[in-house]
């Protein structure tokens, strides 16, 4: 069981277990309530005392273990809230039977002569780990766990115990553990190792029978209306694991399975080697065939390919050969047909040189004759006009020559007031008497009338320096 001959491990384990068990089967008691003071209410007793330690008395209690009831109300006129999922039984002093009993029950409460216990009502786990020694004398551990419920809790507070102001199921659990326990021990101390570890269901079925007839009573004493049990009622046993707790004895127990498989994986690995083989050498020569096969096709595919090149590049040699030929002829036709062209537009351009040269020697000789001509109608005009002149002045001069001294003397006097209008203004004026004979007059006009001849024959003269 050990590494140390001499040390008995089980044995240590069992007395270990043994002294928790009994610490954990002591009931603990609450603490005890502070002394009452004079003329003071009654102080409540239980775990209602314990509460009221906690909250007062004053105002609602609220509880903080498993099971959350709320006390409301002052003194004898209280009510206590028990939760919807919480059994609860109510005593009263002088009473035989209980006042409330049930799941989920409120009532009233009066400290004084009241009294009420509450459990909770939802399914309990129980796990176990159980230390078993087989028909082979080895040590075995066997896990599991144990799920119940309160089905008659009329029953069940009268059988049980739930005290504990903390864990009022701490001790139930306890004592079905150590039940089940004892149960999964007998049962495995009469199989081999082999069947606990292949086949846990006669453990099972061994470990519900004893509990069902612990928690619900026999069949037949319920039938009778004899004993029911302590009013519980076993939902499920189930059988984790189960472990041997010698490591050497547990690789024994492996080696003959472990050795059957090493031959039967060595066995398969030499024919599965063998056929990797086989395999292997087909797939090689496949290869081998293949590789051949792929050159054969890769240099027939390669001399086609090769042929095809040759031709297309020879195609393109001859295409570019041939049109750079045509390109030439195009180029050569191209410039001989420009050269024509070129010569056909000086031809052009020189015919079109000498008609403008011979339009404008038309021109020019237009010209020169437009201007002959006007500069012989100008020398005719000016001719004519000369004559012009003369044939007027020989006519004025005719004129000037047919006037008598009547004539002078009215002509002279129609001009005089104009004569007067240029006239500067007179500084002075004077009047002078003339009487008489009128030959001062007279010579008065013969001296103007020299003086318009001087001016007309000086302008005459002008004129023809001019020309």
């Amino acid at each position: 069981m050990g590494s140390n001959p001499g040390k008995n491990t089980y044995l240590d384990q069992v007395v270990a277990q043994s002294v928790a068990l009994e610490d954990d089967l002591r009931t603990r008691k609450p603490v005890a309530p502070a002394p009452r003071a004079p003329g003071g209410p009654p102080q409540p007793r239980g775990a209602l005392a314990k509460r009221a330690q906690r909250v007062g008395q004053s105002g609602p209690e609220q509880g903080t273990g498993p099971v959350e009831v709320r006390v409301t109300g002052v003194w004898r006129w209280r009510t206590v809230l028990v939760p919807p999922n919480a059994f609860v039984v109510h005593t009263r002093r002088g009473r035989a039977e209980p006042l409330h009993i049930g799941l989920g029950v409120s009532f009233r409460y009066n400290p004084a002569a009241d009294s009420y216990l509450v459990v909770p009502g939802a399914m309990q786990t129980i796990l176990i780990n159980a230390y078993c020694i087989c028909r082979e004398l080895q040590g075995v551990l066997v896990q599991g766990y144990v799920q119940w419920i309160i089905e008659d809790f009329g029953t069940a507070y009268r059988k049980l115990d739930f005290s504990d102001a903390e864990d009022p199921m701490r001790l139930v659990n306890i004592q079905l553990r150590e039940q089940a326990e004892a149960a999964i021990k007998d049962k495995v101390s009469t199989m081999g190792v082999r069947d606990v570890l292949s086949d846990k269901q006669p453990i099972i079925e061994e470990l519900t029978a004893r509990l069902r007839a612990v928690a619900e009573g026999s069949g037949d004493a319920q039938a009778d209306g004899g004993d029911r049990g302590l009013g519980l009622r076993i939902v499920t046993v189930q059988i984790k694991e189960a472990v041997v707790s010698s490591s050497t004895l547990w690789e024994n127990l492996q080696k003959p399975y472990r050795t059957e498989q090493n031959q039967v994986a060595r066995l398969a690995e030499l024919t599965a080697q063998e056929a990797v083989s086989a395999r292997e050498a087909a797939a090689q020569r496949s290869s081998e065939e293949r590789r051949i096969e792929n050159e054969r096709e890769l240099s027939q595919l390669r001399a086609r390919t090769e042929a095809e090149r040759f031709d297309r590049e020879t195609a393109e040699k001859m295409r570019r050969t041939t049109r750079e030929h045509d390109d030439r002829r195009a180029v050569a036709e191209l410039a001989q047909q420009t050269a024509l062209h070129a010569v056909r537009l000086e031809r052009e351009q020189h015919a079109e040189q000498l008609e403008n040269l011979r339009l404008r020697q038309e021109l020019r000789r237009q010209e020169v004759d437009g201007e002959l001509a006007l500069a012989t109608a100008r020398q005719r005009a000016e001719h004519e006009g000369e004559l012009l002149v003369v044939q007027l002045e020989r006519e004025r001069v005719a004129a000037a020559n047919a006037q008598n001294d009547a004539s002078i003397r009215a002509n002279l006097v129609a001009s005089l007031p104009e004569i007067v209008e240029k006239l500067p203004a007179p500084a002075e004026l004077r009047s002078y008497q003339l009487g008489g004979d009128l030959s001062g007059l007279a010579s008065v006009v013969a001296q103007l009338n020299g003086v318009v001849d001087a001016w007309t024959a000086r302008r005459a003269a002008g004129e023809s320096a001019a020309d």
